[in-house]
This record gives C-alpha cells, structure tokens and sequence, in this order.
C-alpha cells in the first residue's frame, strides 16, 4: 500500500507539471511517449514478437499526439489504409513468428490508444472542436476526465475494502464488489461536483457550460465507463494470463494498468459534451 501511495504521489506530480505545460510540445511529448509505453505493452502482453510491426505501430503511435499538437491536415483514410496493408505485409514477413490476431491487435491499439491519449490535447484546443468553448474549459474538461477516473478507482478500493460483500464479475476481477463499484461512483460524483464549484468560484469569468445538474448526469456515465474500461483491461490480462501490464509505476503495474479507465473516459466525455451541444443540450 505504501509504496501504491508514493507511486501515485510522484506519477501525481508528473502529472500535474505536464498540466502545467499544457500550451507547448512538451505536453505532446508528454502524450506521445505514455501512447508508446501503452501500445508497446498492450503488445507484449499479446506476445508480439515481430519487430517490423512493433516498430511501425510504435512509430505511429507516437506520431498521433504531435498531428493533433500541430493541428496538421493529415490525410488519414489513406494513410490508415496504407498503415494496415503495411502492417500485414510485416506479418507475412515474418510469418512464421506472429499470429493474425496479434497483427490486428498492433493495429487497434496503435490507433485507438494514442488517438485517446490526444483526446487531451483535444481537450486543451477545445474552442477549436466544440462550438461555445473556451480554453479554460477545455482544461476543466481535462481534469474533469481525470478526476472522473482517478475518484472512481480510490473510492471504489477503499469502500470495496471495507465494506465489500457482493462480487461485481469475480470471473474477470474477483477483487471488485458492488458496493466498491456503488462508491467509486458517489465519490466521483461528490469530487466531480467540488470540481466544478471551485472552478465556478476561483476561475471561469462567467457561468459554466455545464450545471451542477448536468455533471451529477455526465459524472456517472463517466465513472461507470471508467469501471468497463478497468474491466476490460483485466479482460485482456486474464486472456493472456498476465497480472499487470508492465512495471514502470510500482504498486500500479504499467501505463496501462493506471490509464486504462481513463483510456474509455476522454472519448465517452468528448462524445457526451459534442452531442450535448449539438442539440442544445448544454
């Protein structure tokens, strides 16, 4: 627990400096190399062993972070279409060594994590994306995402501790209760809520887009999220027979195993606020 805690501490205060960064390359940098760490993980954990592939989808995934930085017109339909033919040329390659489904996991991960992870930097340029959003909306959406996902795990541990008696999927994660799950959610809301108050109150220079209302809804959309990405992650972990992701954060595991909630909360929250605006919502 001990060393959970002043992992979570130091990864926290990280965390917060590349916030603090959140204007220059250095918070693409930031993206960038967490998208890496993640995809290369995801890889392992599959076994891939194909240096081709894992260079090409690493390389990629690197790159997603530093297009959305720049706002580059990137012409993606035919790049992506040529990224896959490439990465199943590497698999006949060496086919021998590397599993179709391996090849197609490469693929997925190398988009879908690092075009997440950007999510944050969409979040930061959000009066470019969403209509009627500024940028210092942009970082409260930002914190708003990890407070959603870092709130749900907390609260979820201690009450599930405590207080746990009923297994929410002891097939996929024996650890996880109902009740764990029931306070991970209150707790992101309560936080989640403080959030906005204290944005209202120190920061924003007139009335949120969001009402107090409005986040108590999106709170819970995004902690349960959070509560599928973690069990998808341990899906993927009990398929292949593994405990953690990686090593890189002690007491956490790897990138994964810290991000994986968030990877499913920036999406569900761009998508949530995006429609919410386009029918007035908000």
């Amino acid at each position: 627990m001990k060393q959970r805690v002043i992992t979570g501490l130091v990864f926290g205060i990280v965390f917060i400096g590349a916030v603090l960064l959140i204007n220059t390359v250095a918070f693409a940098f930031f993206c960038a190399a967490i998208s890496v760490i993640a995809v290369w993980e995801i890889e392992k954990a599959v076994g891939l062993k194909n240096k081709l592939i894992i260079a090409a989808s690493l390389v990629l995934s690197a790159a997603i972070p530093f297009i959305t930085h720049f706002a580059v017109d990137f012409p993606a339909a035919p790049f992506g279409c040529i990224y896959v033919v490439l990465v199943f040329i590497f698999m006949l390659i060496k086919f021998e060594a590397t599993k179709f489904e391996q090849a197609v996991t490469a693929i997925f991960a190398s988009v879908c994590v690092p075009y997440s992870f950007s999510l944050m930097i969409v979040f930061r340029d959000v009066d470019r994306y969403i209509e009627g959003f500024n940028k210092t909306e942009g970082i409260y959406l930002l914190i708003f995402c990890v407070c959603a996902a870092w709130m749900t795990d907390i609260f979820a541990y201690f009450v599930g501790s405590k207080l746990g008696k009923h297994k929410l999927c002891p097939k996929i994660s024996p650890k996880k209760s109902v009740e764990g799950a029931i306070g991970g959610v209150l707790g992101a809301v309560i936080v989640c809520e403080l959030l906005l108050l204290v944005f209202n109150k120190y920061v924003f220079t007139e009335p949120a887009k969001l009402s107090y209302i409005a986040v108590l809804f999106v709170s819970i959309i995004l902690s349960i999220a959070g509560m599928f990405g973690d069990l998808a992650a341990s899906t993927i972990k009990r398929n292949f027979g593994i405990k953690d992701f990686g090593n890189l954060l002690p007491g956490h595991g790897g990138i994964m195993d810290r991000f994986d909630s968030l990877l499913f909360i920036m999406p569900v929250l761009y998508g949530t606020i995006y429609l919410m605006n386009s029918v007035g919502a908000i």
